[in-house]
């Protein structure tokens, strides 16, 4: 032990300079030894440190000694260059979910994959959509948690950089007037800290809402994205969980999530288009994205600078998203458009798949209603970014697909889904019956001007003027 650290460590004194280090770095502080040996460095630090009080310091010199905090900072963070810290986002979901997630063993593994393979024969029969050909995953909370990251960071992130932005802002322009006296010249320097704690800040608030979805969801394309990518998954320790709740057997239960999991994938490898046109709702959604800025402000004035936990409290568990305008509207109709049809689709294919099941119906309600409801888990998320992933009209596009299905056949149905022109449009949900001569009609004339255009290009008008 050095003479200094036996200064210091006598009689529990209290070190200042640990003491500063802590107030402006909170929990991520630098050793203050290091700190101490890069000031020596400077020529700038007397001797015998144990003394040395921060009050006194020059200004010039806390500048300089601002960079090299600052410096160790970023060694200690996330190498991600990005306004949010997605390395701590997945840090903080894994914490989540930590203590209460057991790994998955082999005889659950074996449900799952017989659950999963059992679904891809039943649809068989209720849908023209072809099989997966995927292998089935069965994964603890932890692994859907590393699985999905990357499509949460795809899904997330417009809004996640916008909303972090605004926050590092709104808390540089409330510093001046709030800074300790002789410290004003450094808000150059505080600005890349307030960045980073920005990032950091809102990578753990977004990371503990997607740990909270690990806890709660069943299988990997339950939200109605493919947030799994194109892996057919369950979470079997969360099916459980959810299954005492219910008076079915669980084999039933299984089966039944198998059959919704497996459907989803069907239908997101049958219309590739339909995953590009989610993820373009919501970017042009995060594109207009404003924010509350008296909300922020407001929050940010009661804020002290050289307090991160302060800022922490200031800004957990409030949103800061303005209303939408009407372009955002705009894309979130479309957006619920899009999983509500999606729902529908998978409500009816999965409602006659699973008629050898005799808790079929029960099921269907119960899963309806969750999905039409939502947990405080993903209303969690909705806060915090300000995408429901719920579709309103869900029962009205199970309603639509019913008619279709009667009217037209499951091939018609299913040739739907791969013209992305062809989608029902909430005024179709209003009137399933009326979809399919509307549908004509639109065919009909659409051909009708497509055969004009060639004959005028191949010059087939007779009483077309000549040239010359």
């Amino acid at each position: 032990m050095t003479h200094d650290s036996q200064n210091r460590g006598q009689d529990n004194e209290r070190d200042p300079l640990e003491d500063m280090l802590r107030q402006l770095f909170g929990g991520q502080a630098p050793d203050a030894d290091e700190v101490r040996r890069a000031m020596e460095n400077m020529g700038g630090a007397p001797g015998g440190m144990g003394g040395f009080d921060p009050s006194q310091m020059d200004p010039a010199m806390m500048q300089q000694a601002m960079a090299q905090f600052q410096s160790m900072m970023n060694a200690q963070a996330s190498s991600d260059s990005g306004p949010v810290n997605w390395d701590l986002a997945t840090q903080a979901a894994r914490q989540a979910v930590a203590g209460s997630d057991p790994s998955v063993g082999t005889f659950a593994r074996r449900e799952v994959d017989d659950a999963l393979r059992l679904a891809e024969m039943w649809l068989d029969g209720a849908t023209a959509t072809e099989q997966t050909g995927l292998i089935g995953k069965a994964w603890s909370r932890a692994e859907w948690v590393e699985s999905t990251m990357d499509n949460w960071r795809r899904l997330t992130e417009p809004v996640a950089t916008s909303i972090s932005n605004a926050m590092s802002q709104a808390m540089q322009q409330q510093l001046p007037g709030q800074l300790p006296e002789g410290m004003d010249g450094m808000l150059g320097g505080l600005a890349p800290m307030l960045q980073n704690i920005g990032g950091q800040m809102f990578g753990m608030q977004l990371g503990s809402a997607i740990g909270a979805l690990g806890k709660d969801v069943l299988t990997g394309s339950e939200t109605g994205f493919p947030i799994a990518g194109h892996t057919l998954s369950m979470v079997p320790t969360n099916i459980e969980e959810f299954g005492d709740g219910l008076n079915v057997p669980d084999d039933q239960l299984r089966i039944y999530l198998a059959l919704r999991e497996v459907a989803r994938l069907r239908l997101f490898l049958h219309s590739p288009w339909l995953e590009r046109d989610l993820f373009a709702a919501i970017e042009q959604y995060a594109a207009g994205l404003r924010m509350d800025v008296e909300g922020i402000e407001s929050a940010a004035a009661s804020v002290d600078p050289m307090d991160p936990e302060s800022m922490q409290q200031a800004f957990t568990g409030t949103s800061f998203i303005a209303e939408p305008d009407a372009t955002q509207r705009a894309a979130l109709e479309q957006l619920e458009l899009l999983l509500a049809l999606i729902e529908g689709w998978v409500d009816v294919v999965v409602t006659e798949a699973a008629a050898p099941l005799e808790s079929a119906a029960a099921l269907r309600e119960t899963m309806n209603r969750r999905r039409a409801s939502g947990g405080p888990a993903e209303h969690a998320f909705a806060a915090l970014v300000g995408l429901e992933l719920r579709p309103r009209r869900l029962r009205d596009a199970a309603a639509f697909w019913e008619e279709i299905t009667r009217s037209q056949g499951k091939e018609y149905r299913e040739d739907l889904w791969r013209h992305p022109e062809r989608q029902p449009t909430a005024e179709d949900l209003d009137d399933p019956t009326g979809y399919a001569e509307r549908r004509r009609a639109t065919d009909a004339s659409t051909d009708a001007l497509d055969q004009e255009l060639r004959r005028l290009l191949d010059g087939g008008f007779p009483d077309a003027p000549k040239e010359g």
